[in-house]
Order: C-alpha cells, then structure tokens, then sequence
C-alpha cells in the first residue's frame, strides 16, 4: 500500500444479521474499501443470491483502489459469486478471495491490518 492509499476500516464484529466497521457503525451487509465504506445495498445492482455477486457490486471497490477483494458468500454460503465478477476482477489483475463470511472477515481484517489496498463485500446472513 502507497503512503497515499488510505487503511481500509476493520470489521469489530460479525454474527448472523450484524456487522460492526470501524468508523462506519452497525448494519446487516456492507461495502468497505480503502478509506472507507458504506451499507451495501442489493437493490442498486440487482443483486440475488443467484447468480450472486454482481460485476456492478464490485466496480465501487476497484474505483476505490482495491488491490485485493475478499467476497463474502454468506454465513451458509447462499450468496454465490458471478463468474463475470470473477472475470472482471482477474481482467483487473486483482487478487480475490471468496469464502463464507466469518472467514471472509478475519482475511480481510488480516490484509487490511497488513497494509493492503483490501476491499470488502460483506453479507452477513444466509
């Protein structure tokens, strides 16, 4: 991570339905990148649990200067990844990581704690 790119926000805590994000607060899923984050909300890209994450989802997290992403998939993996969003991120010379949710927050934290440009998808439920 360049002195320019902003730490990514931790996530406190994560259980069925709730998320805590460093200086974000308290919510259900979440958007978190480089500098930031906000609620991640479905509705603005069409996202379903099938087919599952969106490449719309994650060019937020790219135009953020995400280096990494880690997608989650949902406490019983039922949110599942589009292979375009794969796609897009390997055509970005991104790394991703894609795992169900409580594993997916200890990489994330790991990476951002570590100093990489991380960005995060986060569903907190099924």
């Amino acid at each position: 991570m360049s002195s320019k790119t902003p730490r990514s926000p931790l996530v406190l805590s994560v259980s069925w339905g709730r998320m805590d994000v460093e200086d974000i607060g308290v919510g259900k899923d979440f958007k978190l990148y480089p500098g930031g984050g906000r609620p991640w909300d479905w509705s603005e890209t069409g996202t379903r649990h099938s087919p599952g994450v969106q490449p719309d989802d994650v060019q937020e997290l790219l135009s953020h200067g995400a280096t990494t992403v880690v997608l989650s998939r949902g406490m019983h993996l039922q949110l599942r990844v589009d292979a375009r969003t794969l796609g897009l991120l390997e055509e970005c010379g991104v790394s991703v990581h894609v795992a169900e949710t409580t594993e997916a927050v200890q990489i994330y934290n790991s990476l951002a704690r570590g100093g990489t440009a991380v960005a995060g998808l986060f569903h907190s439920t099924c």
